[in-house]
């Protein structure tokens, strides 16, 4: 039974635990997605992504706990679940040797869609791929197969979309591409996206939420994660008149805690202690001294870095570099 349909939550995690023979995938996991918003959901592989996202697609059963989609509860009412849930998953489930309109056809019926058509023009127009109609997909690039499984997972208007890493694969105008259609679905849809590239999160998502050994370690927004993080603030500096004595005057205005020269052209780095912006301060003293300022901005804490802080230790950090390809979580 839906008793929600109407609230402010698609999605509603509570105590979830999984448990794989002895080892816990799961441990008391807790969150919710508000209707409309585009969560980036990250960690390190084995963290409990997948586990999560196949628990909430109906795929496998919580060992313990509860979670609803659009109002439904995913271990009691499945069937429902499914039908308002649009999964993209890392290897789309492609037909190859179907056009993509028969494919979307095939899709839009197993999922009980009353007017097959419609939908299948529907989901054709909101992802570009009209012209592609009558192709088979074998012939398709990369970046078009993506889209046709963004297509079946939105065919039958699900209230939720979980697409996992989405742009794994594309060229870099391919991922532009779907980043933007990625945003114009989240007018319409809830969605989570699981990526393991970190700039995709931080131009994409409302809000993150990051995983590790099952546990949520942080959620916020992209840019409050990184102001949370740091115990101190930084602002950078780029002035005309390179001096020696530069680093010591800034240090003699209230509130600065160091100074560090980062290039010998003039451009510096300022510690500040937290919740006071001392930029108008650095400002008047290089105008007094007339060093010329050329460029003075806060420096934020990246969602890179907050990442790695959270989840990994220092010999495990060569894996953000580059997307990974392992995602499997068992």
């Amino acid at each position: 039974m839906n008793d929600s349909s109407n609230g402010e939550y698609a999605i509603e995690v509570k105590n979830l635990n999984k448990f794989y023979g002895e080892r816990q995938a799961l441990r008391n996991l807790n969150f919710t997605v508000k209707r409309g918003e585009i969560l980036g959901f990250l960690g390190p592989n084995g963290a409990g992504k997948t586990t999560t996202m196949r628990i909430l697609t109906g795929y496998m059963p919580p060992s313990s706990g509860s979670a609803r989609v659009a109002g439904y509860d995913v271990s009691k009412n499945s069937l429902d679940v499914r039908a308002h849930i649009g999964y993209l998953p890392e290897n789309v489930p492609l037909y190859l040797d179907m056009t993509v309109a028969d494919y979307l056809a095939f899709v839009a019926r197993l999922h009980h869609v009353k007017n097959v058509d419609a939908a299948v023009e529907r989901a054709m127009e909101l992802v570009n791929i009209t012209d592609r109609a009558d192709s088979t997909i074998n012939k398709l690039s990369k970046g078009y197969r993506q889209r046709v499984g963004i297509a079946q997972a939105i065919a039958h208007e699900p209230d939720v979309l979980i697409l996992d890493e989405p742009t794994i694969g594309l060229d870099p105008r391919q991922i532009i591409e779907v980043r933007d259609l990625i945003r114009a679905l989240g007018k319409e849809h809830t969605i989570i996206l699981s990526t393991h590239i970190l700039p995709e999160v931080s131009q994409t998502c409302t809000r993150v939420l990051i995983i590790r050994e099952g546990q949520i370690v942080a959620e916020d927004t992209p840019q409050r994660l990184g102001a949370g993080m740091s115990q101190s603030e930084h602002i950078h500096l780029q002035v005309a008149q390179v001096a020696d004595e530069i680093p010591a005057e800034l240090e003699k205005i209230q509130g600065v805690l160091a100074v560090r020269k980062i290039q010998d052209d003039g451009q510096f780095e300022i510690e500040t202690t937290v919740n006071h912006d001392r930029r108008a301060d650095i400002a008047a003293m290089a105008v007094q001294r007339g060093w010329g300022v050329l460029e003075l901005r806060p420096v934020r804490m990246s969602l890179e870095q907050v990442f790695l802080q959270l989840t990994t230790s220092e010999e495990e950090t060569e894996y953000i570099t580059a997307p990974s390809e392992e995602t499997n979580d068992e």
